[in-house]
């Protein structure tokens, strides 16, 4: 892979890009019976403004990158690309994933732009004030499916679109926390508010495993609102529920954090069998 390349693909944070896509798309599957092609243009248009949106957040951070071992060598901290790269890259990201969902409409577009003002506005300026910045940052996570169910004809008060907004929300708030808890002297040592140093590392771990066990039972609500319809695939998220709920309680109060980032990856796998088993139901409703 070229050495470019390498370096704009960590600058885009690829994985997450394509992750807000994801659920961007599932949004649109569940929202209608729209072809889909129509979902992927969605979810590409998504993961566009997600990865520009991330490399603006690194141009913004990128001192505090430079801090921190996990991250000093981003191509922006250790110079493989300059700061007016990193912004030209994010801003040329940005203005091509809003002008693709300009094309999907004005409410789709709308919420695009106030994701990247509410991530990269907000969010990412509040991580230097405060040690709870990560709650109204899950707001983040709301937006994605949101923008997916109006950019196929969705309305924004559908109960469906509520619930899984919600469990959106809910799981986002641990994928931060328990970053935290397996690189919290990082955190500290880059000047950023610790939420470690100010309750410590069992409060944290508690309060980590609440907000865990909530984003995976909020998971079993969905049938309530019609966002799930077969018993089948309903069926296979309880045996989920129930694990990531024991991981998490065996895991979280650990201090190894081996322990954690297995509770942060088990987490992660989680949101991805809800998306596809969302995604499943809207393909399989379409006629």
């Amino acid at each position: 892979m070229p050495l470019l390349l390498k370096h704009i693909l960590v600058l885009c944070r690829l994985p997450i890009a394509a992750m807000t896509g994801f659920s961007a798309l599932t949004g649109c599957l569940l929202a209608s019976s729209r072809s889909p092609l129509f979902a992927l243009g969605v979810g590409s248009a998504v993961a566009a403004l997600a990865a520009g949106a991330s490399a603006l957040n690194q141009v913004q951070e990128r001192d505090i990158d430079g801090r921190m071992a996990r991250t000093r060598n981003r191509p922006l901290p250790r110079g493989a690309l300059s700061p007016v790269q990193g912004f030209a890259l994010a801003l040329g990201l940005v203005v091509s994933g809003l002008a693709l969902l300009s094309f999907f409409g004005m409410l789709p577009l709308a919420l695009g732009i106030g994701a990247v003002i509410w991530y990269n506005g907000v969010y990412t300026p509040l991580k230097r004030r405060t040690a709870f910045a990560a709650v109204p940052g899950g707001l983040v996570g709301m937006i994605p499916p949101a923008i997916g169910w109006t950019a196929a004809g969705g309305a924004l008060s559908d109960p469906r679109l509520l619930a899984v907004c919600s469990f959106f929300f809910l799981w986002q708030v641990p994928h931060f926390w328990l970053q935290l808890l397996h690189h919290g002297e990082e955190y500290e040592q880059a000047g950023l508010p610790s939420l470690t140093r100010k309750l410590g590392r069992p409060v944290v771990c508690r309060l980590t495993y609440a907000w865990t066990f909530a984003a995976a039972v909020s998971a079993l609500l969905l049938p309530l609102f019609g966002a799930i319809t077969s018993p089948r695939r309903y069926a296979l998220l309880v045996p989920a529920v129930i694990i990531v709920t024991a991981a998490g309680f065996l895991l979280l109060p650990s201090r190894s954090k081996d322990r954690t980032q297995s509770a942060f990856r088990l987490v992660n796998a989680y949101l991805l069998l809800v998306l596809s088993l969302l995604s499943v139901e809207g393909l399989l409703r379409m006629p």
